[in-house]
């Protein structure tokens, strides 16, 4: 069966597409079979990546290492039973058309709370929440107090996540490997980022995820997206040295995908 990957986080902005770009191509470089899921749709920023990268490539003559980026099928409602919903049934069709052609299927969820994103939860068999170091983003997960000391109740993308985990477990499923990615963290030590470590440690310990890292603040990432690259496409494309911070984005890219210990990944780049 193919190994599950949800990219998820109700806050918009987090990188999480970012994220499903980079860790879908990472793999498809390692020789894995992906195919990926947009279910934002109608930002739809990883489809629209895999188009940039599609005509990138065809203008280019290249040939290289991709991920296949797939659209929800379309269901006849009226072949419906009542109180079945659409988007239910659009998910699991898209699931189940792929899982014989993958070694991976990573889904990429919008920057809201959808029943879309809700049932694509419960399908994960790893979830990856990027977090922006910031309190802001923090709330999503869990309340804390004004000193940002203590942590005072689980948030409502927890909460989902915990109801996810609960249906899995009656289903008779593996647990959810819940991986919290920290983003866009300083470089200097501040205030602010001690907290937000101090905050984020709490709460993998009481509601159960762990913590690897995420990417820094590049440029680069936006200068790609028009073509469709990531990190790992520069020397195939000409770039014959990269410069002090892409080396260091893929270093960050080698450090994250290492924290995620996928099954049968063996991160060589």
């Amino acid at each position: 069966m193919a190994h599950i990957i949800v990219v998820g986080n109700e806050k918009g902005g987090a990188g999480k597409s970012t994220v499903s770009m980079h860790v879908a191509t990472a793999l498809a470089r390692l020789g894995h079979r992906v195919n990926t899921l947009d279910l934002d749709l109608r930002q739809r920023s990883l489809g629209r990546h895999a188009e940039n990268r599609r005509i990138f490539l065809e203008k280019s003559g290249l040939t290289l290492p991709s991920a296949r980026c797939h659209d929800l099928p379309e269901i006849d409602a009226a072949t419906l039973r009542p109180g079945e919903n659409i988007y239910d049934h659009r998910l699991s069709t898209a699931i189940s058309q792929l899982e014989k052609d993958s070694d991976f299927i990573l889904i990429d969820c919008p920057g809201s709370h959808t029943r879309l994103s809700q049932v694509a939860h419960s399908l994960a068999d790893t979830l990856i929440t990027p977090l922006n170091d910031s309190f802001i983003d923090f709330d999503l997960l869990a309340h804390i107090d004004d000193a940002g000391e203590k942590i005072l109740a689980p948030s409502v993308y927890a909460e989902m996540v915990w109801n996810a985990r609960q249906l899995r477990a009656q289903a008779g499923l593996k647990p959810i490997d819940w991986v919290v990615m920290r983003n866009r963290v300083g470089t200097q030590r501040m205030v602010n980022k001690e907290k937000m470590e101090r905050a984020v440690k709490m709460l993998a310990q009481r509601v159960g995820f762990r913590i690897a890292p995420g990417f820094s603040e590049r440029v680069i990432f936006r200068e790609l997206f028009p073509r469709g690259l990531t990190l790992l496409d520069l020397k195939d494309i000409g770039v014959k040295q990269l410069n002090i911070s892409n080396v260091a984005a893929r270093q960050e890219l080698r450090d994250m995908m290492k924290a995620l210990r996928l099954p049968g990944v063996d991160v060589k780049f």
